[in-house]
């Protein structure tokens, strides 16, 4: 008599500890997919908020500049004097729209400056240092407008027509109208921030998969 044949739709079992395990024994239990990690690359919470706190400051800062280049490039309304009243020299003029154009374009400019900055002084970004930027942007504004308005031709309009005589050219002060225009720096960097990220920033690390008993993982 001879033994009875294994059915050949029956697979063949062995024993998990053999050292050929068959082609249907179920992979080891207890294993995950293991990422690739660098502490060093991850930044606690107290790096994070100190980086925050150094971009909103330096960025504050950097509204003095905007606001030197603004009352040294917008544009003046001339203003002129009578006996009476103070009247524009030029009533179709449109110097106080060249203000705050001016004005605008320069903090886009200086929104993607700081993001480029930002971006260069820490390259992982975050929710911190995003926001950091954007209140610096907006704080840099309001500190342009300032010292733009306060450096800039006295508002006291009656007192210089008289200082200046009847009839003599003097400057209006420097006003920003479109209140708006204080967004576009924070917008700016923003905008700028998320597309160098995008582009430039570092990528998450790609999965590494433990070897299975058959063969390498997929992909290998």
């Amino acid at each position: 008599m001879t033994a009875p044949l294994t059915p050949p739709h029956q697979p063949h079992q062995s024993s998990p500890n053999s050292p050929n395990p068959g082609p249907w024994q179920s992979p080891p239990t207890g294993h995950a997919p293991a990422y690739a990690t660098d502490a060093e690359e991850t930044p606690d919470l107290r790096t994070e908020l100190r980086d925050a706190a150094v971009v909103l400051v330096a960025v504050t800062i950097a509204g003095v500049a905007l606001g030197l280049l603004w009352l040294w490039l917008a544009p003046r309304v001339p203003l002129i004097s009578n006996d009476k009243a103070v009247f524009l020299k030029d009533t179709e003029g449109e110097e106080a729209v060249g203000a705050d154009g001016t004005f605008a374009l320069l903090a886009l400019g200086f929104g993607a400056v700081s993001a480029a900055a930002v971006f260069w002084f820490r390259r992982r970004g975050g929710i911190a240092l995003v926001v950091a930027l954007a209140l610096g942007g907006l704080l840099g504004s309001l500190l342009a407008w300032g010292i733009g308005t306060w450096f800039g031709p006295t508002d006291d309009v009656v007192a210089h027509a008289r200082a200046v005589g009847e009839g003599v050219t003097f400057d209006a002060p420097l006003e920003l109208k479109a209140y708006g225009t204080l967004l576009a720096w924070p917008v700016a960097a923003m905008v700028v921030h998320l597309a160098v990220t995008a582009l430039f920033g570092p990528r998450d690390p790609e999965p590494e998969w433990p070897p299975t008993p058959s063969g390498p993982p997929p992909g290998a």
